[in-house]
């Protein structure tokens, strides 16, 4: 493994690492480490650094839905141009080509529930090429990104002896 996969890896762990703290865990200098996290920036490889929230853990209400889109494709229009479409959304957090029996796995926030049907309804679904959606609405999320949630270390199930 190169020492910009171990930094990758690092921050994939925690984004807060600070420069020092790459450094040592590199063995790079402090400059190294900033010269390649600014060329995976500048490469587009490190798109961005986000917070993972426990948003049931907030008083602010967030719904989140997995939703599946089915697509037709013509001469003119591929997947790419259909994703870039759809991506332009602010609700749409999360879009992927995946394969199986739906063409796009798309993840979606709002206010409530009825904000993200009508987004879906009214901003999603009239899309030329999108022929069905599927929307999975996300009641609890145990873990994001690899960052357990909810993780209290309360059992509340009942005992039962023999």
């Amino acid at each position: 493994m190169t020492a910009r996969d171990d930094l990758l890896d690092l921050l994939v762990e925690d984004a807060r690492h600070t420069t020092a703290d790459l450094a040592r865990m590199t063995d790079l200098s402090e400059d190294e480490v900033e010269a390649a996290l600014a060329d995976l920036e500048a490469e587009g490889v490190v798109a961005g650094y986000q917070a993972i929230v426990d948003w049931e853990k907030t008083d602010r209400e967030v719904v989140r839905a997995t939703v599946e889109l089915n697509v037709t494709l013509d001469r003119e229009t591929g997947y790419g141009d259909i994703a870039e479409r759809i991506a332009r959304f602010p609700q749409v957090k999360t879009l992927r080509l995946v394969s199986g029996d739906y063409d796009f796995l798309m993840e979606v926030e709002g206010s409530s529930m009825h904000d993200v049907s009508i987004f879906i309804s009214e901003k999603v679904a009239p899309v030329p090429e999108v022929t069905q959606t599927v929307t999975h609405y996300v009641m609890t999320t145990y873990k994001d990104r690899g960052v357990a949630l909810n993780d209290d270390d309360d059992d509340d199930r009942l005992s039962v002896s023999p």
